[in-house]
């Protein structure tokens, strides 16, 4: 039973959130000397609470509006399966959602309380984007937007603000490429949903665009992904160390060439695969890369 619960909480993609909380930390030591080993446990700890709500709650959404009993489950989309195979009751994942929100609010409470009332506008938007996301803002056009805010770039200046007790230019511009890569990351992935979302009333970009002008558009993002990371550097703003994350160029062209294919089951599923590796390994490298420049 409790693998079953843990599968509910999708493992897999709960390393983003500790990568998040790396990077933030690392950029924190590096613009400001500050590291504290027990604040970047504590802000890991409740960004992985926070991302299983996330997961949950979108699989009980999904289960409710009927779109979950249509989709087909791949290793990176259609939701965990956990409900449409029936081992658990939809009650109880909604619980699993709520119950790992209310246990993430105590630790923004703590850091409210330690480094500052303005970690609070922070907070309030990343919940907003946690509870609004499935029932209203994927109703709304190019709703990629919420993922990439909430976790991706939110994430990572909260943790550094977790640090520091105070945000940065240098700290916003170097979230930004976790804005876009989360925000690719949720884009692929719902290639092989369109038919099942838009029978839902979703209105993802795949959907609203077509799939062929959104795979155009992912290639767009990713370009200015890596033109972002080497600008900051060409502008003083992130340390030379940063450019460790163009190595995963190759892997990104991989998951471009993927997305123009769609219709090809196997071909979309390893551009899928593509993608994660560039969303992980990207934002890793970033923070190697501060990691590198802070120690030196």
């Amino acid at each position: 039973m409790l693998k079953i619960w843990l599968m509910e909480t999708r493992p897999q993609y709960l390393l983003l959130s500790v990568i998040l909380a790396f990077l933030g930390t690392c950029m924190a030591w590096y613009y400001q000397g500050a590291l504290h080993l027990g604040y970047a446990l504590l802000a890991g700890f409740g960004l992985v609470l926070t991302h299983i709500s996330v997961n949950t709650l979108n699989d009980y959404f999904d289960y409710k509006s009927g779109i979950d009993l249509k989709t087909k489950v791949t290793p990176f989309s259609g939701g965990s399966g956990i409900l449409k195979a029936g081992l658990l009751k939809p009650g109880q994942v909604l619980a699993l959602g709520i119950v790992t929100l209310l246990l993430a609010a105590p630790v923004g409470i703590y850091f409210i309380i330690v480094q500052g009332w303005l970690l609070l506008p922070l907070l309030i938007v990343a919940a907003l984007c946690v509870v609004l996301y499935t029932p209203l803002i994927l109703k709304r056009k190019w709703p990629e937007w919420s993922a990439g805010l909430g976790l991706g770039l939110l994430p990572v200046l909260g943790t550094f603000f977790a640090q520091t007790g105070t945000y940065s230019w240098p700290a916003f511009l170097g979230a930004v490429p976790s804005f876009i890569l989360v925000h690719n990351l949720l884009l692929l992935n719902e290639f092989p949903d369109v038919d099942a979302d838009a029978s839902g009333g979703r209105k993802t970009l795949p959907i609203t665009m077509g799939k062929k002008k959104t795979a155009k558009f992912y290639v767009a993002m990713n370009i200015l992904l890596y033109l972002w990371i080497a600008g900051c550097v060409i502008a003083g703003v992130s340390p030379i160390w940063t450019l460790l994350a163009l190595l995963t160029l190759p892997f990104a062209v991989l998951a471009i060439s993927g997305s123009f294919y769609p219709e090809d089951e196997d071909g979309i599923i390893a551009a899928m695969k593509n993608n994660v590796l560039v969303v992980l390994a990207t934002q890793f490298l970033l923070g190697v890369g501060y990691l590198l420049a802070a120690v030196r």
